[in-house]
């Protein structure tokens, strides 16, 4: 929960000059309903679904957590339209199911982490939480494309998110943790984590996400989760000395090929509607690929 606040704190202090100056005449007025609506999306993909997504890393493990996140494009494609499953989540179950031969560690941890075996009603307890947060977050990427076409200023949204999330987490550790001590924090991995997270993971990369999501679409945005999967495995096995197995090296190439499939697919699927529409246009649009 502190973390959370922090972290959020620290992507206000870094975004906010950034979107000032850079969005000073861009920036449309903010009206009350527009602020109510980013309230909303403050909630959902700064402050309680990221207290949701830690609380159950608690109760599970980081390669479980980042399996689960690979729900999402499904869930946003079932809340945009309809639904379909795409090969790279194929191979992110793969990944997540399958297990073959192991994998033999190179070398010791560079960094350890003491596991403690998880009671069976705590992993229930942490799968739900999971299950809750991906949820939450696919609301969150669909409400986005609504939000930046009434507020079309990535860096401003960002950081209005940032703000309104630590003013909302901050809420939320108060009345859950009442130890004081909580709120202190060393000249350690906890001040480092928390620097990282709020210039890179709440400030940059949600800026990055709401841009993405302006120029395409929220399932395109969330196509990419399966490769979290794939570069969260790489890690665990490189720096904390977690097992690899031959499943999640098989997984990863159907990752990648999945997501060079609909790269493609959307891309011949432009250039289909553009011969279509204009067939002037096909060399063109060939040359912007």
């Amino acid at each position: 929960l502190v973390y959370v606040t922090y972290r959020q704190i620290v992507a206000v202090v870094v975004m906010l000059p950034f979107a000032y100056f850079l969005e000073r005449k861009a920036r449309p007025h903010l009206t009350f309903s527009l602020f109510v609506q980013i309230f909303v999306l403050s909630l959902l993909g700064s402050s309680l679904t990221l207290n949701i997504h830690f609380a159950s890393l608690k109760y599970t493990n980081p390669t479980f957590l980042v399996a689960m996140l690979n729900t999402i494009p499904t869930l946003t494609f079932i809340l945009a339209v309809a639904l379909r499953v795409e090969l790279n989540a194929a191979g992110a179950l793969i990944m997540t199911l399958y297990k073959g031969l192991v994998m033999r560690n190179l070398w010791p941890p560079l960094i350890h982490i003491p596991r403690k075996s998880a009671a069976i009603n705590e992993s229930l307890k942490g799968s739900l939480l999971t299950v809750l947060s991906c949820v939450t977050w696919s609301i969150w990427y669909i409400m986005q494309a609504a939000t930046l076409k009434r507020y079309p200023a990535p860096l401003s949204l960002t950081t209005w998110m940032c703000f309104l999330g630590a003013a909302q987490s901050a809420v939320l550790t108060v009345i859950v943790e009442r130890n004081p001590s909580a709120w202190t924090i060393g000249f350690n991995i906890d001040l480092w984590s928390t620097i990282y997270g709020g210039i890179v993971v709440a400030g940059l990369i949600i800026y990055v996400i709401l841009w993405c999501n302006e120029k395409k679409w929220p399932v395109f945005v969330t196509m990419f989760y399966p490769l979290c999967t794939v570069l969260v495995n790489i890690v665990a096995y490189f720096v904390l000395g977690e097992k690899l197995y031959f499943g999640s090296i098989i997984g990863a190439f159907a990752v990648i090929i999945g997501l060079y499939l609909l790269l493609w697919g959307k891309s011949e699927q432009k250039v289909s509607k553009c011969r279509n529409e204009d067939p002037e246009c096909k060399s063109t649009t060939l040359a912007g690929k």
